[in-house]
């Protein structure tokens, strides 16, 4: 059965792209290039603002010295030139959240990966929250309509490309991959609705 371009789950538009493509994060080749790549930060909300901006204190010591600057400067967060509220940058692309340090990924050490403080410390136990929606939901990028309703889109990026290699090897649609982000964005019904959708579509 053919994808639709588009789908209505429980009034959240989503792209057929996200039950079609295929995506799993592959960080020994990438290293986490995308917290560094880019030249806008990842959106926020102001409740995330908040969430941040208490656990600065945590995750200070992991920032560059050019990252603080950056925050002392303007603060965690800006708005861009569309007018979203984003997580601040440095020199146009760096996330001022990201760290450097060595990860185990199914018992292969990845070392100078790139990371985020805020997810660390969490990760840690050192903080209570995790990090933005939006990071946690890449490559779906979220977006909301004047009228309300939310749209949520597969977003194609040219570092992405071991991750959309990775996923087709291994058979990962994106949003079996970003089941855990979408349950917390949207619920554990409605992603399950969207599984039963997506199994219907896919079923051969």
């Amino acid at each position: 059965m053919e994808i639709p371009p588009i789908l209505d789950i429980q009034g959240v538009l989503v792209s057929g792209d996200i039950i079609g493509e295929m995506f799993c994060c592959d960080l020994e080749q990438c290293k986490g290039i995308c917290c560094v790549e880019g030249d806008a930060g990842a959106p926020v909300t102001l409740d995330e603002v908040m969430e941040i901006e208490n656990c600065l204190d945590i995750v200070w010591n992991d920032l560059s010295a050019s990252a603080q600057a950056v925050i002392d400067r303007q603060g965690v967060a800006y708005n861009d030139r569309d007018g979203d509220l984003v997580i601040s940058i440095v020199g146009g692309k760096d996330c001022v959240f990201t760290c450097y340090d060595s990860i185990s990924v199914d018992g292969n050490e990845i070392r100078n990966c790139c990371l985020c403080a805020i997810e660390k410390a969490f990760r840690n136990g050192t903080s209570k929250f995790c990090k933005p929606i939006s990071c946690a939901l890449y490559p779906i990028r979220e977006k909301r309509f004047q009228n309300g309703t939310v749209g949520l889109n597969y977003n194609r990026w040219s570092v992405c490309e071991c991750a959309r290699k990775k996923g087709k090897e291994l058979s990962i649609p994106v949003y079996q991959f970003l089941r855990q982000p979408l349950i917390r964005r949207f619920g554990e019904e409605w992603y399950n609705e969207l599984k039963t959708v997506a199994e219907e579509l896919t079923r051969q």
